[in-house]
């Protein structure tokens, strides 16, 4: 290969082609490389400029319960006529948004309810050891921080709610503790006397700067020879030897396609293996605040504010709430902006916004809560997608379960990799 090879070059001799660089495509490029695979990432932005780069940064393994519960029919006016709510419903995008709703209020019955915590549930117990490898094998394990995150509130009348989450996760196994107003202030003094107590999940942690995650997963993946190429796919279909790929600069070709592109994973997997996935975004908006560098000392979640403040090394971050407005229509950053208001009252001094910049991502989401993670069309069409807001917490033991799936040794019985059967592409 020549020191400048042209795109059909690289693709020509590519044993796979990832399309998507945010931190699912990376860390599942870098896994297949590190099986001597030839691999290529395509993608129209710059890696982890997408969703990755603004995530809450928290490694959420205690969040093993669906998006949404039976009270999301009893919000539903709300979520149609407060444009600042936590969970917003786009009135214009409602008739586009019903069908993935009645999938949804479906998929809440008891018995699918059951099976999607079990499904979280599995890739959330994998998710922290598949971390503590994936860094360690690059030397990036200070980009984690695992010091625990905590859940507070603030209303008398919210105890009640509390101890009936803490019952619910210890019924799932999840290591939680319940704190007193006490603790609270022992472990974070600088926020409010008015927080009365939270639960504190011990086995959580936080990425001190998602998109430097992502930069170093690149460079790791790059020394192991991953190209990248900034593309957009456009369309693609099975070929005899393997899979074609259109995209805006031409024609290109691989053995094997990984769709890792998130939110927009739902046409191109229905162009290579003829299956619509129900697949649509939770736009996630966040603030960041450069001023707050030392406020927390880990992630703390507010229950009645519904919105997470996560501590990094360019600030704090305060992200959360959920919009139903599709792809296509702007950002509301006022959403963005909210999230500074929201926090006012949870400390001893209101937050500084100077200089924050607000942002807003596309988080991909199935009605049933759970990913795409699969090999399909006589193994040429890998996909990992659909992680809804715990694509950071899973890329590791996602790109883990890719790798083994495509191995013909296996992966070592000892990383305990959940089964696949729940991530099929045919549940749909």
């Amino acid at each position: 290969m020549s020191s400048s090879p042209s795109a059909n070059n690289l693709m020509d001799q590519a044993d796979v082609a990832v399309v998507g660089a945010g931190i699912i495509g990376v860390a599942c490029a870098l896994q297949l490389a590190r099986q001597g695979r030839r691999v290529v990432v395509i993608d129209p932005q710059e890696p982890g400029m997408g969703a990755s780069f603004g995530n809450a940064g928290h490694l959420a393994t205690e969040q093993v319960f669906p998006i949404a519960d039976m009270s999301i029919l009893t919000r539903l006016p709300g979520m149609l006529m407060d444009p600042m709510g936590p969970l917003r419903l786009d009135w214009k995008y409602l008739p586009r948004a019903l069908p993935w709703f009645m999938r949804l209020l479906l998929n809440l019955r008891s018995a699918p309810y059951q099976r999607t915590i079990a499904g979280i549930r599995a890739l959330n117990e994998s998710s922290l050891g598949a971390w503590q490898r994936l860094l360690g094998s690059i030397d990036r394990t200070d980009l984690l921080k695992q010091d625990g995150s905590l859940l507070v509130f603030e209303d008398a009348d919210s105890r009640a709610a509390i101890e009936a989450l803490q019952a619910r996760m210890c019924q799932q196994q999840v290591p939680v503790e319940l704190w007193s107003a006490a603790a609270v202030q022992a472990a974070a003094p600088q926020l409010s006397e008015r927080i009365l107590g939270g639960l504190f999940f011990a086995k959580t942690g936080h990425f001190l700067d998602p998109y430097q995650l992502v930069c170093a997963l690149v460079e790791a993946a790059k020394d192991h020879g991953v190209q990248f190429l900034k593309q957009r796919v456009e369309d693609g279909h099975i070929a005899a030897q393997g899979v074609s790929l259109l995209t805006d600069k031409g024609q290109l070709s691989a053995r094997q396609v990984l769709i890792a592109c998130g939110a927009h994973s739902a046409s191109l997997t229905l162009a290579l293996t003829g299956r619509k996935v129900p697949l649509d975004t939770e736009r996630g908006y966040h603030l960041m605040l450069p001023q707050e560098q030392q406020r927390l000392p880990f992630a703390v979640t507010s229950l009645e504010r519904k919105f997470i403040m996560t501590p990094m090394v360019d600030g704090l971050r305060l992200a959360g709430t959920v919009e139903f407005a599709g792809l296509d229509r702007p950002p509301n950053m006022a959403r963005a902006w909210q999230l500074h208001r929201l926090s006012q009252g949870l400390f001893r001094r209101d937050l500084n916004a100077e200089g924050a910049t607000p942002w807003m991502g596309f988080r991909p989401s199935l009605p049933d809560s759970l990913p795409v993670i699969d090999q399909v069309c006589d193994g040429k069409v890998l996909l990992a997608f659909g992680h809804q807001h715990l694509g950071l917490t899973q890329a590791a033991v996602t790109a883990e379960l890719i790798a083994h799936m495509t191995s013909p040794r296996g992966a070592p019985a000892s990383q305990g990799l959940p089964a696949l059967t729940p991530y099929r592409l045919a549940r749909f």
